[in-house]
């Protein structure tokens, strides 16, 4: 009997395990009722015969007092009592699975919510893992893992139940209860809907997405006053953990090396090691330094993608001082980059970013733009892996400006810039830096871009508003501008190009610069240059129904 007992529990112990292994409690009450049955009656079967009159022992210890062996009629009478008694105790057994079946069927709704509230909550965590895994790199943040989801009391009681009688152990008996009717089962469900209603959010909530690490990559030479940058960056940035700095120096240059290295564990400092001279055309000698700054770049964006293996990385020079809510502009402007295909890239360059043709009002003012303007610029590492197989020699800034790279995609822009550059100094001989580049407003007022809407910025939208503004605006001659008195109202107002030369013209006349890149002015969108003008907001712009830009314009 033991033995038998032994087997029994061992053997629903295993299952029981096995059961909320899988999570099918269902199958588990049915095996329950099949097995214990099954059981009881080959139990009944393979019993030795209870002792006979006159006989020695009996199936259990005791034998002859254990069952009254040679009491005559008496005999008789125990032993009907006695399979009275075990069918009493079979049909309470019975009845203890009976109540067993009912808790499990009034539970299932609850627990198949239960294992989808379990099974989201997996998925998220897995989701946040992998996003945060390809940026778990040096001085990043790591999310805490989610906490499991509410247990259910009903639930629990069932499962106790179960491992009850798997050990062996006896169910305490079944609180009488009425026969459940259909209110009673809409008040389990609603109960049930209630717990998993409570659930769901805490486990939505509690596995979100780490913020995204968004590294700045410094390009260095071999100019010592990169310490005004790093410096800058320093103080402005809000977590060395989301903002790594990275500083990739060509060169070799000493000085240069030992400022960089000062900063310790502040920044990570790379050093291009290929600075040697690069073999060009007899014609383009003069040309070493922008050679040898494409070949550095090339190594420097795949030490961050590649070998650092982040998503995004926002670029600046050595010669290059950041506003104080830089960090605010990227990190807010990264999710309109990542979710919008028509944009390729965000800069805090305006290249028309002179004081006097900026509104000082309006320092959160964002546009679109069609001309790459770097100087301080976002891209990401899906771009990079269309770039890098075709990356040019030389001139790499012109050559993102053609049209097989650009292929009809923008870049977002601010008013004002959230960069200067301070380097008259470097391989283009101080090129419009007298002209233009020293007058360039940096930004001094904090704007908490993360908190605002950004999605007009996204193109759908963006488009129809611009067609809107721009094309309303009454139309104007340069001459009116400039004598300022004839002009009625605050504007804005439009002047209209016809030509490239025309453009240039009027450009001039306005005080806007008046290049072409591939056919695109600078600032540029659909071929519309916006700024301010004696404090009235201008749009140079080509007549209504353009199409597209014209190379030949270069």
């Amino acid at each position: 009997m033991k033995k038998v007992f032994s087997s029994l529990r061992s053997l629903l112990w295993c299952h029981w395990a096995m059961v909320r292994k899988k999570g099918s409690l269902i199958l588990c009450g049915a095996f329950l009722f099949v097995a214990w049955n099954a059981l009881l009656l080959l139990f009944l079967w393979g019993r030795p015969p209870i002792g006979r009159l006159g006989e020695v022992g009996g199936a259990e210890p005791g034998g002859r007092e254990e069952w009254g062996v040679g009491a005559g009629r008496g005999s008789r009478v125990d032993l009907a009592g006695e399979v009275i008694r075990l069918a009493e105790e079979v049909e309470s057994e019975l009845e203890t699975q009976k109540h067993l079946l009912k808790q499990i069927q009034s539970h299932r709704s609850l627990w198949e919510r239960r294992k989808g509230v379990g099974k989201r909550e997996m998925e998220a965590v897995k989701e946040g893992e992998v996003k945060s895994g390809g940026e778990n790199e040096k001085g990043r943040s790591s999310s805490s893992p989610s906490p499991p989801p509410p247990k259910e009391k009903g639930l629990d009681k069932a499962e106790q139940d179960v491992g009850r009688i798997a050990q062996g152990s006896k169910v305490p008996p079944p609180v009488p209860e009425s026969k459940p009717d259909d209110k009673q089962e809409e008040r389990t469900a609603k109960e049930a809907e209630r717990t998993a209603k409570e659930a769901e959010p805490s486990a939505t909530t509690a596995a979100g997405p780490p913020p995204v690490v968004i590294p700045i990559l410094v390009i260095a030479c071999d100019r010592v006053t990169v310490k005004r940058s790093l410096d800058k960056l320093i103080q402005y940035r809000p977590s060395a953990e989301l903002h790594p700095i990275i500083v990739s120096q060509d060169c070799g240059h000493a000085e240069t090396s030992q400022v960089i290295g000062s900063y310790g564990d502040q920044v990570t400092h790379l050093k291009q090691p290929d600075i040697g001279d690069i073999r060009v055309r007899p014609e383009h000698r003069k040309f070493q330094g922008y050679y040898k700054i494409s070949r550095h770049y090339r190594w420097a964006l795949n030490q961050v993608f590649n070998v650092f293996s982040y998503s995004n990385v926002v670029i600046v020079e050595d010669d290059l001082e950041v506003a104080p809510d830089f960090f605010e502009y990227f990190r807010a402007l990264y999710p309109i980059l990542r979710s919008d295909p028509t944009l390729w890239c965000v800069s805090a360059w305006n290249d028309n970013g002179r004081d006097g043709l900026v509104d000082p009002g309006k320092a959160g003012l964002l546009y679109r733009t069609d001309f790459f303007p770097g100087l301080g610029w976002m891209l990401l590492k899906e771009l990079w892996a269309e770039l890098e197989p075709k990356w040019p020699s030389a001139f790499w800034d012109d050559w993102m400006r053609q049209p097989d790279q650009r292929r009809d995609r923008s870049c977002i822009r601010p008013e004002i810039s959230r960069t200067i550059t301070f380097g008259r100094k470097g391989v283009s001989l101080g090129q419009f830096f007298d002209q233009y580049l020293r007058y360039i407003k940096l930004n001094t007022e904090f704007v908490p871009f993360t908190k605002l809407d950004l999605s007009y910025l996204v193109r759908e939208r963006y488009n129809e508003r611009f067609e809107r503004e721009v094309y309303g605006a009454p139309l104007v001659q340069v001459e009116e501008l400039q004598q300022g008195g004839r002009l009625k109202g605050e504007g804005p107002f439009r002047v209209q190009y016809s030509s490239r030369d025309n453009f240039k013209v009027l450009a001039r006349n306005l005080g806007v610069m008046d290049d072409l890149k591939s056919g695109v002015p600078r600032a540029g969108y659909r071929g519309v240059v916006s700024f301010l003008s004696r404090g009235r907001r201008i749009y140079l712009a080509p007549p209504p129904g353009w199409s597209h830009y014209d190379t030949s314009w270069s």
